[in-house]
Parts: structure tokens; C-alpha cells; sequence
């Protein structure tokens, strides 16, 4: 694979940190990646280049390869200070299911802040401070309650997924809505009629939809993250007690 298109060989965690090339820049690093962040948030991942950058910060793109080599580092960099919104409490004084239903609200809340992180899921390591700490704490809480190896990992997993998963449909429900100009509640509406033609073909989804065509639909999703979230927990819960602990 070529250097250029590795994840890893590409990664600014992956090199060491940038010796001194004359002068410092008058921006810090800080305020450079707060100002890419600004403009992910405004216009997407299209809408980031170092030049725009350097345009934003009214000091070329100068300031910015003082730290970075390139847009995908500067992306690295973007998004663990995301992760640095995320604060997970401590096991020893919440208990795992706290730990574990902060981690999973509370990544689903970036994502949502921040939509253009669904784009790198998978793509950059996220290997930056802020996720090693974020990872290290849920780490930490899943080793408590009893999860180990692989199991640990798969525990993980069905956390993480169920965040990304829930905040990547309501990400795209929230871009529709932007781009219609209307409410994602005027959007559902519209399928009214639709659905009414259909009801001979499919009586118990067209019956259930129009029992509930009434419901917030920023309430629902919200409300359906968090029913999954609470199942998920009660399920690794039943499991460690039934494959773990005695009696």
C-alpha cells in the first residue's frame, strides 16, 4: 500500500512531534485546529483546506504546516480534540454501567456536534491523547465489572456502534432537514398520504404510523438511543452474570 494512502504510516501520532523550523508560528496549535473545527462544523470535511485554513486565520497556511505535514494530519488532530469533549467518569465511584452509558451519550453527542467525524470512522486512528484517555477509561470499567479479552473487546464494540449507528442517522435526518428548510416533524408528515395509499398492502405498519403520527421526532430519536442504550446494558449485565459469577 503507498505511504500516502496507509491510515497508520500517515497518522500524526504515528511520527514524532515536529522540531523546531525557525521561528514559532504566532498561532498555537490550539487555536489552529479550534479554527479547522469551525470550519468542518460549517461546510463539512469538502469544506476543509489548509489554504481555506490559512484564509480563516487570516496567516497563510504557514502557521498551520508548522505543525501539521498535511490536511490529514490536521484531521488526526481535529478529531481528538473532539474527543476531548467527551468526559467519562470514574468506575470506582459510578460503577461500570455509568461509565459505559456516559461513554456511548456522550459520543453520540460529539458526533452530533461534529457530523463530519462520520466520515473518518474507520478511515484515521484515533490514537491522540484524548481518545487513549476516553479508551483507557472504558477499558478500565468494562476490566471491573468482569469483561476480559476478547469478550471485553465485542463489549466495546456494541457500545461504540450503537453511538456511531444512532448518530449517523440522525445526522443525515438533521442534513435533510437543513436542505428542504423544514423540520424533520414537516418532513415525516409529508409521507402521509403516502402511507394512507398503502394501507391495504401493509395494515400494521400503516396502522402503527398513523396511531403515532403525532410523536416529536427529535423526541423519538432521542428516546430510542437511550431504550437501546438501557437494553444493551441490561443484556452485558444478564451475560456476566450468567457466565461469570456463581450462583
Amino acid at each position: 500500500m503507498p505511504r500516502d494512502t496507509d491510515p497508520i504510516a500517515t497518522s500524526v501520532w504515528m511520527r514524532p512531534p515536529p522540531r523546531s523550523r525557525g521561528e514559532q508560528p504566532p498561532l498555537s496549535r490550539d487555536q489552529i485546529v479550534s479554527a479547522a473545527i469551525e470550519l468542518l462544523d460549517a461546510e463539512g470535511l469538502d469544506g476543509l483546506s489548509m489554504r481555506r485554513l490559512g484564509n480563516k486565520l487570516d496567516a497563510g497556511a504557514t502557521s498551520a504546516y508548522w505543525y501539521v505535514t498535511n490536511k490529514d494530519e490536521l484531521l488526526d488532530l481535529a478529531v481528538d480534540k473532539v474527543m476531548g469533549e467527551i468526559d467519562i467518569p470514574d468506575a470506582d465511584e459510578v460503577g461500570w454501567q455509568t461509565v459505559c452509558g456516559a461513554y456511548a451519550q456522550q459520543y453520540r453527542s460529539a458526533i452530533l456536534r461534529h457530523p463530519w467525524m462520520i466520515g473518518l470512522m474507520g478511515i484515521r486512528l484515533t490514537l491522540g491523547p484524548n481518545a487513549m484517555r476516553m479508551g483507557d477509561r472504558l477499558i478500565e470499567a468494562l476490566a471491573a465489572a468482569g469483561f476480559t479479552r476478547a469478550e471485553l473487546a465485542f463489549a466495546s464494540s456494541m457500545l461504540t456502534s450503537h453511538a456511531i449507528g444512532s448518530a449517523t442517522i440522525e445526522a443525515a435526518m438533521h442534513t435533510a432537514s437543513a436542505r428542504a428548510g423544514k423540520s424533520t416533524n414537516e418532513l415525516v408528515a409529508e409521507v402521509g398520504p403516502y402511507l394512507r395509499s398503502l394501507k391495504a398492502d401493509y395494515p400494521s405498519y400503516v396502522g402503527w404510523w398513523h396511531e403515532n403520527k403525532s410523536m416529536d421526532m427529535e423526541k423519538v430519536l432521542g428516546d430510542g438511543f437511550n431504550f437501546g442504550l438501557e437494553r444493551l446494558l441490561d443484556s452485558l449485565e444478564m451475560w456476566l452474570h450468567r457466565t461469570k459469577r456463581p450462583g
